[in-house]
């Protein structure tokens, strides 16, 4: 027996004291080790940039994941097989980013469709679907599938040089469409200094593994001086290439990779897309929109330049 406060404890009541300390240093310790060792969940996001189907993985250029990682390139397993069906470089995606101490793959994969807040893209869409009906075109030319081969299809850069959109055999080609004249800072300017930043990230490359092209949808007012002028704001390199050319030439481009622009008056009605085409003149990625930064353009590209 011991006294405590005018109190006898007796040897049962001092075990049962030491049981609850012990279970109460039990809980923490496993507590702990949950804490370090259990799987962690986080939300993710950003621009797929390859995805193999064979290894179950998939490479993405993310957003900064809070309590993770910041901004940068990710390599997960995906431990679901049907979530890569569908599933392209350039698709920008949301997943749930599973860590634990042997492995880390994500789940919940997610498409994020392309939503125009201005509603110019979905507009232009409205508008290829009406004229289509008007029109009777019963057989609308199909945009190209990832993997396909770009045809060969000649404009005019704006130094009046013939340049073969499909000929670049060997090289990788980034390419968007633009118009000069587009007054929305989201738009056309985003998308071409998008091409811009890839300029100066693959400096080295430029010329002998990578070619940009811009193409106008608005060949009418876009003539090789127009683009001219257009391509010095841009300091562009003589590797980065402006075109125009014949309306229906123009069109028939715009039609593979699902460019949708249409005149109204104080300008043009467009969507919003970034092509990478590998070096095999095949389609590696259709980006729809401007959901994406300059870094991830870059990511898409290096990786697709590192492909062999």
């Amino acid at each position: 027996m011991v006294q405590s406060q005018g109190r006898s404890i007796s040897g049962a009541e001092r075990l049962s004291a030491t049981s609850m300390k012990s279970q109460f240093v039990l809980i923490v310790v496993f507590t702990c080790i949950n804490c370090c060792w259990g799987a962690q969940k986080f939300s993710a996001a950003g621009m797929v940039l390859q995805v193999d189907s064979f290894h179950h993985t998939i490479r993405v250029s993310c957003q900064p994941i809070p309590g993770y990682m910041g901004a940068g390139r990710l390599r997960a397993s995906v431990r679901d097989a049907k979530e890569l069906v569908g599933l392209n470089a350039g698709a920008i995606a949301e997943f749930t980013l599973v860590v634990d101490k042997k492995s880390l793959y994500a789940e919940g994969i997610r498409i994020r469709e392309f939503e125009d807040a201005g509603q110019q893209a979905s507009a232009a869409r409205r508008l290829r679907i009406v004229d289509d009906l008007d029109t009777n075109q019963r057989s609308a030319p199909r945009m190209l599938r990832i993997g396909e081969s770009v045809p060969h299809i000649v404009l005019t850069d704006q130094s009046r040089n013939s340049i073969d959109v499909g000929g670049f055999a060997g090289q990788v080609v980034v390419m968007n469409f633009m118009y000069t004249r587009c007054p929305l800072p989201d738009y056309c300017f985003r998308l071409s200094n998008n091409l811009g930043n890839v300029q100066a990230r693959f400096k080295k490359q430029m010329g002998t593994k990578l070619i940009l092209l811009s193409i106008t949808f608005d060949p009418i007012h876009d003539g090789p001086e127009v683009l001219a002028d257009y391509a010095r704001t841009w300091k562009a390199e003589d590797s980065w290439h402006f075109l125009t050319g014949p309306v229906s030439t123009d069109r028939r481009l715009c039609d593979l990779f699902g460019v949708s622009a249409w005149p109204e008056e104080a300008g043009m009605v467009h969507s919003l897309h970034t092509v990478v085409i590998d070096r095999e003149g095949k389609l590696a990625a259709n980006v729809e929109g401007n959901w994406f930064t300059g870094q991830q353009l870059g990511d898409l590209v290096q990786t697709i330049l590192e492909q062999r």
